[in-house]
């Protein structure tokens, strides 16, 4: 998919890419979607690895604005077709609705995770900030504001719950 999109996934390209018989990615991915899922599940878990090697975003000594702030700078520094895909296997979930539970499960997860440091609404409006920052460094090709993006997470953290 890093090469054609998700306009290119096919069972036969998958296959192909992975060097394995065509029966191999029928019998464990019966559909499209099943591919797509498992495809978005995985991008989930990459975003999840870049968060938890921050393990200082969960203390409430540090400075949660400019933890993931890095977190984003860290992420979008990545491979850019990588981020990309990912970007597209999560919008895809406005046409598949196979792909909306996992979708759902990536905001959930980090909201959770954010909920550890402040009130769950705060949570909530951390991750659409951040969604929409990292999807507009993709749209518009610009780079990435580090300390733009911080100061943008820290009009939205309430002052008591910034950093102790």
């Amino acid at each position: 998919m890093g090469k054609k999109g998700i306009a290119g996934l096919s069972h036969r390209s998958v296959a192909a890419e992975a060097d394995v018989p065509l029966g191999s990615t029928t019998y464990h991915f019966a559909t499209l979607d099943e591919l797509l899922v498992a495809a978005l599940r995985q991008a989930n878990e990459g975003f999840a690895n870049v968060v938890a090697a921050h393990a200082g975003l969960l203390d409430p000594r540090t400075d949660l604005a400019a933890g993931l702030a890095a977190v984003m700078g860290e992420w979008l520094a990545g491979e850019r077709t990588g981020v990309e895909l990912e970007y597209e296997l999560y919008l895809a979930a406005l046409r598949r609705p196979a792909l909306r539970p996992v979708a759902a499960e990536w905001c959930q997860g980090v909201t959770d995770l954010l909920s550890h440091r402040t009130d769950p609404v705060t949570a909530r409006a951390l991750v659409a900030l951040m969604d929409g920052i990292c999807l507009q460094v993709l749209l518009t090709d610009t780079p990435y504001d580090e300390a733009w993006a911080r100061e943008m997470l820290r009009r939205i953290i309430p002052p008591a719950q910034r950093a102790s």
